[in-house]
């Protein structure tokens, strides 16, 4: 089983209707690559459009020592500002798909039909596709071969509406996200407090609510591609 996860990435610097930055939310990224890469796995980074990646400034206040860590590495950062285009990863190099979130996502992510057929590959050739936060959207038109909608009938999280209410930009993003995971048949559930870390493990689909939840959705798909790699070797 190969050992690279693609991990995707927002190209949004900016709110359409609002003076007001946005783009990766940092600790996303972050949380999920340095655990993924601690235990051996390698990353690549895509976004929509490829290319440059903005930050998100409001992910950096009151932002973990690790994500400053990142934020100075510039190796890393110039990785954010090369990331590839969707037509130039190949499903089949990876292992799993994972989307960060950050507002930004909203505006790009739903409709890029090149993302979602990446995904459609990496999870039809019994792969993971995982997601945290607002990043959940990348999956909600994702269509399987069948022509079946990849979130019909599983159990899937990600940005609650009272948090998006708290954020005070429920009237600004163009939809609200738990809403529309309902909408394409996802089995939406939520932690009841607030910014909580809380995943949800649907067979080879991982969501996380919020934030908190990047590092803990990071252990979820390394125990399930664990699973599956011991599956592989059982049956080889």
């Amino acid at each position: 089983m190969s050992k690279k996860i693609l991990v995707v990435l927002t190209n949004t610097a900016k709110y359409p209707t609002l003076n007001r930055a946005t783009g990766l939310w940092l600790g996303e990224a972050v949380h999920f690559v340095d655990k993924v890469q601690q235990s051996g796995f390698t990353v690549d980074y895509v976004s929509p459009t490829g290319g440059y990646v903005p930050v998100d400034p409001h992910s950096l206040q009151m932002a973990p020592e690790l994500d400053w860590q990142y934020y100075d590495d510039k190796t890393f950062m110039n990785r954010l500002g090369t990331t590839l285009s969707p037509g130039q990863a190949k499903a089949d190099e990876y292992c799993a798909i994972f989307y960060t979130g950050g507002h930004g996502v909203m505006w790009d992510f739903p409709d890029n039909a090149p993302l979602q057929e990446l995904a459609r590959k990496i999870y039809e050739n019994n792969g993971v596709v995982a997601a945290v936060c607002h990043g959940v959207v990348g999956l909600l038109n994702i269509k399987l071969s069948d022509n079946r909608l990849l979130l019909k009938g599983l159990q899937v999280t990600g940005f609650s509406n009272t948090e998006e209410n708290l954020a005070e930009l429920d009237k600004v993003v163009p939809f609200l996200t738990e809403n529309e995971l309902g909408a394409r048949g996802g089995m939406y559930s939520k932690h009841d407090d607030p910014w909580k870390p809380f995943v949800i493990t649907d067979d080879r689909l991982i969501t996380g609510q919020n934030p908190a939840s990047t590092s803990d959705l990071a252990q979820k798909v390394l125990e399930v591609l664990e699973a599956l790699a011991k599956k592989k070797n059982l049956t080889a």
